[in-house]
């Protein structure tokens, strides 16, 4: 997400942040190529003038001009606008009600609420340790109530059953007694939608929230529509009382221009983004965070809390504790550390949320750490023998022309894998004798 947005104003920052003394004409010059960058990552106009007017008058007056460091300071005003703009404060969902809590989930067909409602509920059961129940009044489409029955078995949320002959209002009606009944903690409800907006979808919107009473009322709007997607947060901002957004399929989002718009268009907070297609990509939206790694500046702290939450610790233990008695980093180790790095979403998920130097080429960074990488690289380690991975050092030809067959890969693709595993074998040894100091050691420069 904000891949474009983020090359050209992390360019404009770097371009800034060595100057000793700034003048109207490279404030002129820097406000330009901000300008452009956020037009081209389709941030709706109105939105860009304010930015751009309050980075301006900001620019202009004593903050920058006074400073002993302009241009960072230049780059310091950028990021709080946008952080501004972002919307501030990280917003929680608000549970504090009596039970069950009613989500309401609304927005056009094919945003994704129905898998946003999955995961939504995930996180409320394995990190609020909520009871939850799901529900669909999309009596349009059978798929989208069998979707949603499916995803609540995966989550281990209950499920409401619907059908597509009953009226939504009643769906709501029964949804809300079982939920009370089963002494549910949660509630959420996954709406009908429309290609478009129109009269009758909205009409049914309403008449639903208002037999649900909902505590919170979420808009999920997919971040690749662009301006359609500022639009159709309008309309459904004037008709239901919203209270926040959650933005859908971010991670295929190359502009981001929804995230900027939708915010200072509806006034409500952006609480999720979804970053993937499994129930747990699901990310709280912190506007600090992401005005970071907009700007190329990384995202550390979001990095952490994901490595804590997703990272087998028994697993790392067991490696480290292997390591120590001085046994061997084998192939089955080395797939297990890609098999987590998977869980994280890949080694290019990882790349987004830390702060690459001007001087590499992240994009070419991010293509070769791809998550296809990883899973051709654990086929290939899934095809060898339990043998074959404690001992690397017995593949000869014949097992390799064997083990590229049965992965499905070439016999290039082994021998970089194994290289790849001598050299983390090689670190793994440094570490596990000396720590860090040897290992830095070893590195060119590493002994100055």
């Amino acid at each position: 997400m904000f891949d474009n947005l983020s090359d050209r104003l992390s360019q404009a920052a770097r371009n800034l942040s060595g100057k000793g003394r700034l003048s109207e004409s490279n404030i002129k010059d820097t406000l330009r190529q901000v300008r452009l960058a956020l037009l081209e990552a389709d941030v709706a106009l109105p939105v860009v003038k304010s930015f751009i007017e309050k980075i301006r008058e900001r620019a202009l007056g004593e903050e920058v001009g006074k400073s002993l460091t302009p241009g960072q300071a230049l780059v310091k005003i950028i990021h709080s606008e946008l952080v501004a703009i972002l919307g501030s404060d990280t917003v929680p969902l608000d549970l504090k009600a009596q039970p069950p809590v009613v989500i309401f989930l609304a927005g056009l067909q094919g945003s994704g609420k129905t898998t946003t409602a999955a995961k939504l509920a995930r996180r409320l059961i394995e990190k609020e340790k909520k009871r939850v129940m799901m529900v669909s009044v999309d009596v349009y489409r059978p798929a989208a109530i069998l979707q949603l029955a499916t995803l609540a078995g995966e989550v281990g949320a209950e499920y409401c059953d619907s059908a597509a002959q009953e009226q939504p209002v009643d769906i709501v009606r029964r949804a809300l007694d079982e939920s009370r009944r089963s002494h549910m903690d949660v509630l959420i409800i996954d709406t009908a939608g429309r290609l478009h907006i129109d009269d009758d979808m909205m009409a049914e919107a309403v008449a639903i929230h208002s037999e649900a009473s909902p505590h919170e009322t979420l808009f999920v709007v997919d971040s690749m529509a662009g301006q359609d997607a500022v639009n159709s947060a309008r309309v459904f901002g004037d008709a239901l009382p919203l209270t926040g957004i959650i933005l859908t399929k971010a991670d295929g989002d190359a502009k981001g221009g929804a995230a900027l718009s939708v915010r200072e268009v509806t006034g409500k907070p952006i609480r999720f983004v979804g970053t993937g297609e499994k129930t747990d990509a699901l990310e709280v939206f912190h506007p600090d965070r992401m005005a970071s790694r907009i700007l190329g500046m990384g995202d550390v702290l979001s990095l952490v809390e994901e490595i804590e939450s997703k990272v087998n610790r028994d697993q790392a233990d067991k490696l480290a504790k292997k390591l120590k008695k001085g046994k061997g980093f084998d192939l089955s180790d080395l797939r297990d550390q890609l098999e987590q790095m998977l869980n994280m979403g890949g080694m290019a998920a990882m790349l987004e949320k830390l702060p690459i130097p001007g001087n590499v080429n992240a994009a070419a960074l991010k293509e070769s750490a791809n998550e296809q990488q990883c899973t051709r690289q654990i086929a290939i380690i899934n095809s060898m023998t339990a043998g074959e991975r404690c001992f690397p050092k017995s593949i000869n030809g014949s097992r390799k022309r064997r083990i590229a067959k049965g992965a499905g890969q070439e016999i290039q693709d082994v021998n970089r894998l194994l290289k790849q595993h001598l050299q983390m074998q090689k670190m793994m040894k440094k570490l596990s004798r000396g720590g860090m100091k040897n290992m830095l050691r070893g590195m060119p420069g590493g002994g100055l």
